[in-house]
């Protein structure tokens, strides 16, 4: 699933916003990038009535926003609902007395920075419309603008209401949203933001931005206003039971990863970590759950001290099996909501923190840091230092009082997977292939003989032919479908009232993958079910070459993966063509589809050294706007390579695939490919017959032998 890769970096989500104009030098300013402008793009049009128009060659060109505006608004008789009255409801408590706001700023995300969320936090989306998982919302009284980045220009174009300014992050003169607040906010203007949505990094670089035009940032904690109009049609919060992870997936158990966490606690000079990402807290435990979909994950933190540690989660979600699994590792079951007491009862008695300031929010480092006020003031000390002296150049690293600021100690132990871990993976790829193997058959068979299917009941069909595989538990991302110049909308999701049929006429793009209870998989194929142009069988190729050059490195460790980002790019740059996502992201065990720290992207502040044993997906892909999206994705095992040579004592690196489904021979424009680049497809479709045919039997088997034939 094609991901702007700076996301990965928890706490930037939530501060999109932070983005800077020119690449910071900084460490935080760097991992403040997702709306770093980039250079001037094609303007980017909506799915309309009228998206595009014929260029004077008879190609499709995508017209512009305004243009796209007046159409619609030509074509359309009634406005659209909704949105202005959600607006003047919001703009309606900016003057309360306990609020007196100028400005609200409304994000993605939840209180965990998590990428996909539960319905009810889902503020954002409620607000603008905008469905895409991406997005900043600012409201003030006079304006409402809304940020994204280039995987959703085209959607958030159709989606959101005539009320709102549509903002192109990353595109030449564009301003960020702390810009256009400075721009637009008279001085001394108060911009309102819920302290739980926000990393404590994102809040205090937003708090020193806008203080350059004397505004003050409002913390409002005790409610957030979107819910306040969004009133009893909120849908209530999950409630869905957790599950042991068994040893035989997790690999080690529950007491030997909190050993590792107390010890780094030890090396620190720290006493308690509080972790507040879903995904880390379900590894760490050895749990699984259903709050959110798409991940097993469930809402919580947890706090590790030095001989317990303490799950905040509601109860209901515990079950007997669970408990006993929690008490065997000596952890104590606490509210959800009791976090913050926890935390300022600590910091009360003097307790030395650990927080990872870039994904625990700003209402807990707040409530902290009143608490080590208070512990300061009882002592008459105006406070002090913790561990070894910070480095400057790495704020993350900062001390104050007793809190070390320092990334998560889980992150990077969570992405580098156990033998358990890459067991569960590699098995739960070959079932997923199969599945899919079963799925292409059928369709190919069902567009032959020109039976009507729309992209959503492609979509629901895959689910079926997945479903029917041991282990599987749900998608593990909205399925994009995409049909012709759907298939350009990098993120596209289809409904079934606006959806397209699937034909022969155009390319088909599918990205999907699915939660199995041993692990997650990600896969993007592009085929056409009729003949290709020879633009799109270039494009296509051009596409693959990448994607083989990136499968192919061979690399020292140490190694960031923005460093490799060129190689999947190199073969498009030859020919004026690139994409808008970053090529790589990581991938959890049956986690997270979208696991940090690390990444492969044109982004360079992530400078996360790719190591053994790390997930990553390869997908460069290109889209022409309202015309036709292509993109290859396979998941890849970061592995240790044997090398003839080991220039200055070091580790070599490079790549083992963990899919295997065949990629379209016919949208292949042979004389492109150089002979190693032939082998690379002849062998690739080798390992997918050798891996996958066990699993298969019948027409299947027959449709995975002509499909892995040598070009």
């Amino acid at each position: 699933m094609a991901i702007e890769a700076a996301r990965l970096s928890p706490s930037l989500v939530a501060a999109a916003f932070l983005g800077r104009r020119s690449p910071p030098t900084p460490p935080l300013l760097r991992r403040l990038c997702l709306l770093l402008p980039r250079r001037s793009l094609l303007a980017s049009a909506s799915t309309s009535s009228s998206p595009a128009s014929l260029g004077g060659d008879g190609r499709v060109v995508a017209l512009s926003s305004s243009e796209l505006r007046k159409r619609r608004s030509s074509t359309s008789s009634t406005p659209a609902t909704g949105e202005d009255d959600k607006l003047r409801s919001l703009r309606r408590l900016f003057a309360r007395p306990d609020i007196a706001i100028d400005a609200y700023i409304v994000p993605s995300q939840d209180a965990h920075q998590s990428e996909f969320i539960a319905e009810c936090f889902m503020r954002r989306a409620y607000l603008t419309g905008f469905t895409g998982s991406a997005g900043t919302a600012v409201v003030t009284k006079n304006n409402a603008a809304f940020w994204t980045d280039g995987r959703y220009f085209l959607q958030a174009e159709k989606e959101l209401s005539h009320d709102w300014t549509l903002m192109r992050s990353g595109n030449h003169g564009v301003p960020t949203t702390i810009e256009w607040l400075n721009d637009v906010l008279p001085s001394g203007s108060r911009v309102g933001i819920d302290p739980f949505l926000f990393s404590s990094d994102a809040a205090e670089e937003l708090k020193t931005a806008i203080s350059d035009k004397n505004h003050e940032l409002i913390l409002i904690r005790d409610f957030n206003l979107v819910d306040e109009i969004w009133g009893e049609s909120r849908p209530a919060p999950p409630k869905e039971p957790t599950r042991v992870h068994a040893i035989k997936y997790a690999g080690v158990d529950v007491a030997s990863k909190l050993s590792f966490v107390r010890s780094q606690l030890d090396e620190n000079g720290c006493d308690t970590v509080v972790i507040s990402m879903l995904d880390e807290v379900a590894w760490l435990l050895n749990m699984r759950g259903s709050d959110v979909p798409h991940s097993p994950v469930f809402y919580s933190y947890l706090t590790v001290e030095m001989s317990t540690a303490t799950l905040f989660v509601d109860s209901n979600k515990v079950s007997e099996e669970v408990l006993e699994h929690l008490k065997k590792a000596g952890v104590k079951l606490k509210s959800y909501k009791a976090i913050l007491s926890d935390v300022e009862r600590l910091a009360e008695k003097g307790a030395k923190l650990w927080l990872d300031s870039s994904s625990v929010n700003a209402a807990i480092v707040s409530v902290f840091r009143s608490g080590c006020d208070r512990y300061m003031g009882k002592r008459g000390k105006t406070g002090r230092q913790i561990g070894k002296k910070a480095s400057s150049d790495d704020p993350r690293q900062n001390m104050e009082l007793n809190g070390l600021y320092k990334g998560s100690p889980v992150t990077l132990a969570k992405s580098v997977k156990n033998e358990a871990e890459i067991r569960g993976m590699k098995n739960s790829h070959l079932r997923d292939a199969a599945a899919l193997a079963e799925f292409w058959c059928w369709i190919e068979e069902e567009v032959r003989n020109s039976v009507a299917l729309t992209e959503v009941q492609v979509a629901e069909n895959l689910l079926e032919f997945r479903r029917k595989q041991d282990g599987f538990i749900e998608t593990s991302f909205d399925t994009i479908s995409g049909y012709g110049a759907n298939g350009a909308i990098i993120h596209y999701r289809p409904t079934p009232d606006s959806c397209s049929s699937v034909g022969s006429d155009n390319l088909f793009l599918l990205d999907s993958g699915a939660q199995y209870v041993d692990g997650t998989t990600d896969i993007t194929r592009t085929v056409h079910f009729g003949e290709p142009s020879p633009r799109q069988k270039e494009c296509f190729t051009r596409v693959l070459q990448g994607h083989i050059a990136l499968d192919q490195a061979v690399f020292p460790e140490r190694t960031p993966g923005f460093v490799l980002d060129v190689l999947a790019r190199s073969s498009l740059w030859k020919i004026g063509l690139d994409y808008r996502h970053g090529t790589g992201h990581g991938v959890g065990a049956a986690l997270n589809v979208h696991e940090g720290p690390q990444s492969i992207s044109y982004r360079y502040g992530n400078l996360t050294a790719l190591q053994k044993g790390m997930i990553v997906s390869n997908e460069p892909g290109y889209y022409e706007d309202n015309s036709f999206g292509i993109r290859i994705e396979n998941l890849l095992l970061v592995k240790e390579v044997n090398l003839a040579n080991s220039f200055g004592g070091i580790s070599y690196l490079g790549f083992e695939k963990l899919t295997f489904v065949p990629i379209q021979r016919k949208l292949i424009d042979l004389p492109l490919l150089s002979p190693s680049e032939i082998n690379w497809v002849n062998e690739y479709h080798e390992q997918v017959w050798e891996k996958v045919s066990p699993f298969l039997s019948g027409n299947l088997l027959n449709w995975l032998l002509v499909n892995t034939r040598p070009l």
